[in-house]
């Protein structure tokens, strides 16, 4: 796929709420709906809904296929998305390694690869020139018709989502203030860079919108947490909620690497540094249940390599730890899951971060 071709191929109106949500509707249920369905899904008027099918039609997003059962008259024409008619690049970029992953319009992965390629393994202009590398093969693998909608990345924090730049990320001086959207953005020649918080964009990959709030922890080369809070990603004033890792928990614990004294974060990889995955799950659920007496979220959701190295023994320990500090926990009851996408959920929660765009997510 040639890169540039593609960020000319966006298409205009495409974010207009009203087919966002027809869009959205169709990407739910794959077995498509009929204009009526779709209008009385909406509350748009029957006219409104043939003007948007008729331009998506024209898009070549969807296409019409299969009738759908008959409730009297002639069975209604089925309108459904064509996943290979656009794609959406994810890149999830930690300290050592950064995994790159192309999905299809569906949310489908058509191909993933990962690089020894991060933030602590060289300068940032060379990483980022590497990084522009691994978007371009990701592209050259998706079907020659399929419009590149643009690469999301989910990156370590803490950084300014409004703007793309980091700020004094733990232990990574060289990146402090570091534009890394912009810098991707002009590697790329043009195509359109979204920029999120690694657990931000992992908490798009495994909670949907709508009531109910979730937490995603996340526990890889450093310790994180995503916030759904009703459905919506909370960010924060200055779009830098989560540093769930930062927060102290032994006011005499070892020096972390953001320069305080006892920090979860730094007991867990301590605790690690010894293989004790016992004491870095007890440590991690103690966070956890932290944050539901201060959110009372209803779902924790675990995710990082770490965490799927003994994702049983960190699903139990985080539930017990939970079921041991929480006042009630019949009466707040807090489920405690693994992230469906396994070790990819911040490079599947970025292609949501691009999905989004398109879908009103």
């Amino acid at each position: 796929m040639d890169l540039h071709q593609a960020a000319g191929a966006n298409l205009t109106g495409l974010r207009d709420h009203n087919m966002a949500l027809v869009l959205g509707l169709l990407r739910a249920d794959p077995d498509g709906g009929s204009r009526a369905q779709l209008a009385e899904r909406t509350g748009l008027t029957p006219q409104a809904i043939s003007k948007i099918v008729a331009r998506l039609l024209d898009d070549g997003l969807v296409q019409e296929g299969g009738r759908g059962a008959s409730t009297g008259g002639k069975p209604r024409t089925l309108l459904r998305l064509r996943p290979d008619a656009a794609c959406a690049i994810g890149l999830a970029v930690d300290r050592h390694e950064s995994t790159v992953l192309l999905s299809d319009l569906m949310g489908g992965e058509r191909s993933r690869a990962t690089r020894d390629v991060g933030l602590a393994t060289a300068e940032p202009a060379r990483v980022v020139t590497l990084l522009a590398e691994m978007v371009r093969d990701a592209a050259d693998s998706a079907p020659p018709e399929a419009r590149l909608l643009g690469v999301g990345v989910g990156c370590r924090g803490p950084l300014d989502y409004a703007t793309g730049v980091l700020h004094r990320p733990a232990g990574l001086s060289a990146w402090d203030r570091f534009p890394l959207r912009r810098a991707l953005t002009e590697h790329l020649e043009g195509i359109a860079v979204h920029v999120d918080k690694d657990t931000n964009v992992a908490a798009l990959a495994v909670a949907a919108p709508g009531p109910g709030s979730t937490a995603y922890l996340h526990l890889a080369d450093g310790v994180g947490a995503g916030l759904r809070l009703n459905g919506a990603i909370y960010r924060g004033a200055r779009t830098n909620a989560g540093e769930f890792g930062h927060q102290v928990v032994q006011l005499d614990g070892p020096v972390c690497s953001c320069g305080q004294r006892g920090c979860l974060e730094a007991l867990c990889l301590a605790a690690l540094a010894d293989g004790d995955h016992h004491t870095a799950a007890g440590l991690l659920g103690l966070g956890a249940a932290n944050l539901v007496r201060l959110l009372d979220v209803d779902r924790i959701v675990l995710g990082g390599r770490v965490v799927f190295t003994e994702p049983q023994l960190y699903r139990r320990e985080v539930a017990a730890q939970l079921a041991a500090h929480l006042p009630d926990p019949q009466w707040q009851h807090v489920t405690v899951d693994l992230s469906p996408a396994g070790e990819s959920s911040v490079a599947a929660g970025a292609v949501e971060l691009v999905l989004g765009t398109l879908f009103g997510a």
